[in-house]
């Protein structure tokens, strides 16, 4: 049978089945089964016959919506909580690796704006960051104690204010793509420019070197974090801005559903981020390997988790396909 006519023959069907989807909390387990076993039967058959055309990729997505409906409603062990973090989240950001990458630029052209207009306009980074933050990190500087701040009240409180700090950019990150991206990648370009602007601020000052190690110790999980919850907008924002063959407002849900899945996963990201700013920034006594240890060990674990492990299970996924 040519693609066409299959197409032709049960696009009805199909169109009844998202409705399935859309509208599954009023349907019973036997409609859910019985949409699921049609469906099933038609991406098979489309799989044999058509298995590169995007009608097998639709049906593919159709048929694990249902599925997922299917089982949603079983009874949840406790390993859910291990699994969630073990196998779905790196199971969504490999669906995510575009969004990510496209968070990734607007973040490091945004950086590279902080520092390049920081360069040019002294004032640059007053307008970013305020004056009053400025005078007092020029005090502490005066000082030799530039990263004074990060000792200024109690760990608990700063870990406290912080941790809920992050988590809430991140689901503004999350909730801006809304406005189909533009939203999100708003909220990138500030922290890049803000991060930029503020780091080349303590070069200017001979404090660069001691800077990095005291802001990136903690900073490479929080601004990973911030880059992912980026991602996590543009999945929302993709999903109703580019439905592909899907209705747009499936389309949106599911990209909701994989944007909030990323950041609610990133929570424990930023509770760690908080802490280390918290109990371990403000300590710039400590050897300059043990804190570099700490930087390359939280950039190589957001790599692999985030990046390797996804592409990994891509790879088999695609291995076990062909």
């Amino acid at each position: 049978m040519k693609e066409v006519f299959f197409i032709r023959q049960n696009i009805d069907k199909w169109k009844s089945l998202e409705k399935v989807v859309d509208q599954a909390a009023t349907c019973s387990p036997a409609e859910l089964a019985d949409a699921y076993t049609e469906i099933t039967a038609d991406l098979s058959f489309s799989r044999a016959h058509y298995p590169k055309s995007r009608i097998t990729i639709y049906l593919n997505n159709l048929a694990s919506a249902l599925h997922n409906l299917l089982y949603k409603n079983k009874k949840e062990s406790y390993s859910r909580f291990i699994t969630f973090w073990s196998q779905e989240i790196p199971e969504v950001m490999r669906h995510s690796q575009k969004e990510l990458l496209y968070a990734f630029l607007v973040f490091a052209v945004s950086v590279v704006i902080g520092v390049v207009s920081s360069q040019n306009d002294d004032s640059f980074v007053r307008l970013i960051v305020g004056n009053g933050y400025v005078d007092m990190t020029l005090e502490n500087i005066a000082k030799g104690e530039p990263m004074k701040v990060y000792g200024s009240s109690s760990p608990f409180q700063m870990f406290i204010g912080i941790t809920y700090n992050n988590i809430q950019v991140s689901f503004i990150a999350f909730v801006f793509g809304l406005l189909t991206g533009f939203g999100t990648g708003f909220i990138l370009f500030r922290n890049g420019v803000m991060l930029g602007a503020f780091q080349t601020f303590f070069f200017q000052h001979q404090v660069g070197y001691e800077s990095m190690l005291a802001i990136w110790l903690h900073g490479t999980f929080e601004i990973s974090a911030i880059i992912i919850a980026g991602a996590a907008g543009f999945a929302l924002g993709n999903g109703w801005l580019f439905p592909g063959t899907y209705s747009r407002g499936y389309a949106f849900r599911q990209g909701a559903k994989r944007g909030l899945k990323i950041v609610i996963g990133l929570i424990p990201v930023f509770i760690t981020a908080g802490f280390i700013e918290s109990y371990l920034t403000r300590h710039t006594e400590y050897p300059t390997f043990v804190r570099l240890s700490v930087i390359l060990f939280s950039l190589i674990s957001v790599i692999v988790y985030y990046i390797v492990i996804p592409q990994l299970n891509n790879y088999g996924k695609s291995k076990t396909q062909n």
